[in-house]
């Protein structure tokens, strides 16, 4: 980039444009200043990292990372400035600009500077102060340096707006779509669906069915084994040993549903026969050395996401570690809950995931049958201020969020008629498809402003976006440095 100056422009050192305050600076540690709480900013590589009760600066100064800092990350700002009384620990470079040239002037150039040959290290990167002095800094002339800065900040202010309309956007979005949840699990999206299906069978019926179907396969398990242990039952009082799933309390407020759903809990539609909510595998069962780069995922509760399930922070172990915990391996149309952190994210296995394994921080559910939907069931847990509400309950007083699998059982559930269900997947998919669609171009109109602010930088420091048909009203880009000299010589120190 600085091949492509203007004639009118020089290039110096940053040691020669700057002070360096770095031997100022003093750090202190979070115990000590939950100690020494204060109305003073404190600083570190990246920005403001707490508050203390003293300050080793009062005036403008440019912070520039020492380490930490996203030195390789081009749409990312390495610098900023900060104003008035503050405290900056060594993670960051403390400079002044000299010789007139604004501070801003040099933050936004350290902004776009290459740092890949000024920086060590690998996992943590760090630019150290002889590298640092050594960045090579394009110097505009005197007032072409304030136009400069007036321009950047011009521009940015023009992009912020932008900015902020699209965050505007996006919140207005994730509202829209808690209403379309809402509407959907309390029965208004399926409204004008009802009046034209009215003969379908309703929830109740079907929930009759899941329990006789309970019923009968808990006493086809107990009657064989009886059997195997040699124990041939003389009459039916056996069969009172069977514990009937629990129901909704008759004091816990529901919302109004339409006639045909049932209001129930997920223990009375859970899987017959087998456990209906389990949790992973406790840590115990993989360690460290189990996991590596590739084979079966473990879905931990990163991988919950608001719109569904994804391998983003997935760890794996080997088919051979996996079928160790094979009771633990999900199956399509499973549903996962996170039981600590964010509580009641719920979502539905797809074929994808097949075969994966949850980990400790997850529950696996598994309905009764595919009369029950899945998607209905996650869009409940999603949409239903019941859902909220309960989580909430079951915390009341807890030091840490988190639920257990009796808590689960004990979900209550407002089921709609089968075909109605699906009727309610349809219309939410309808609707979330246009909202998914105007969040993607968000992303790309997103993407596409940082990408603007790094350009817009570049063009102001090339001359791009400053007119240069005053440049010779300007003093000569070397009398700045004159100065800059002169001031560290003679010293120009608060």
């Amino acid at each position: 980039m600085l091949k492509e100056l203007p004639e009118r422009y020089t290039v110096a050192n940053l040691e020669d444009v700057v002070e360096i305050l770095d031997s100022q600076r003093v750090p202190i540690n979070s115990r000590e200043r939950a100690e020494r709480k204060g109305n003073i900013p404190y600083y570190g590589a990246t920005g403001q990292v707490g508050w203390i009760d003293d300050w080793l600066f009062d005036e403008e100064l440019i912070l520039l990372g020492e380490d930490g800092a996203p030195f390789l990350d081009p749409y990312k700002q390495k610098a900023y400035l900060i104003k008035g009384k503050s405290w900056v620990n060594n993670h960051a470079h403390v400079l002044r600009s000299m010789g007139g040239i604004p501070n801003a002037y040099i933050k936004y150039y350290l902004d776009i500077v290459d740092y890949q040959q000024f920086v060590t290290g690998t996992t943590r990167l760090k630019l150290n102060q002889r590298a640092m002095r050594g960045i090579p800094v394009p110097i505009a002339p005197e007032n072409e340096q304030k136009r400069i800065v007036a321009e950047i900040e011009k521009q940015f202010s023009r992009l912020d707006e932008a900015v902020e309309n699209l965050q505007r956007v996006k919140v207005n979005l994730k509202r829209y779509k808690a209403s379309v949840l809402k509407a959907a699990v309390e029965g208004k999206l399926t409204e004008q669906w009802r009046a034209e299906n009215p003969d379908v069978e309703p929830a109740s019926q079907l929930l009759e069915r899941i329990l006789k179907e309970r019923r009968k396969k808990w006493e086809e398990n107990e009657l064989a084994k009886m059997k195997a242990k040699g124990k041939v039952p003389k009459d039916d009082r056996w069969k009172k040993k069977y514990k009937e799933p629990n129901t909704i309390p008759i004091d816990l407020p529901t919302v109004d549903v339409p006639s045909k759903w049932k209001w129930l809990t997920v223990d009375q539609i859970g899987t017959i026969g087998e456990q209906t909510v389990m949790t992973g595998p406790f840590g115990s069962n993989l360690g460290k050395a189990d996991f590596q780069s590739s084979g079966v995922p473990v879905i931990t509760i990163g991988c919950l996401k608001e719109e569904g399930v994804s391998l983003q922070k997935a760890s794996y172990i080997s088919e051979e570690k996996a079928m160790e915990l094979s009771r633990y391996r999900l199956r399509e149309g499973d549903l996962l809950f996170s039981r600590m952190a964010a509580v009641g994210r719920a979502g539905v296995v797809t074929k994808e995931f097949s075969g994966a394994i949850f980990n400790y921080h997850i529950m696996r559910l598994r309905l009764a049958n595919e009369a029950i939907s899945s998607g209905y069931f996650v869009s409940f847990v999603r949409g239903s201020k019941m859902v909220l509400d309960y989580v909430r309950e079951v915390n009341h007083g807890a030091t840490r969020d988190g639920i257990n699998t009796e808590q689960l059982m004990n979900l209550p559930v407002a089921l709609p008629p089968t075909k109605e269900q699906e009727q309610i997947v349809l219309e939410i998919d309808k609707r979330l498809s246009v909202i998914l669609e105007i969040e993607n171009q968000l992303n790309t109109d997103f993407a596409r402003a940082t990408r603007l602010r790094q350009s817009i930088l570049k063009k102001t420091f090339s001359g791009q976006l400053i007119s240069s048909k005053n440049e010779y009203d300007d003093k000569p880009a070397a009398e700045p440095l004159l100065a800059a000299e002169a001031s560290a010589t003679y010293g120009n120190k608060t």
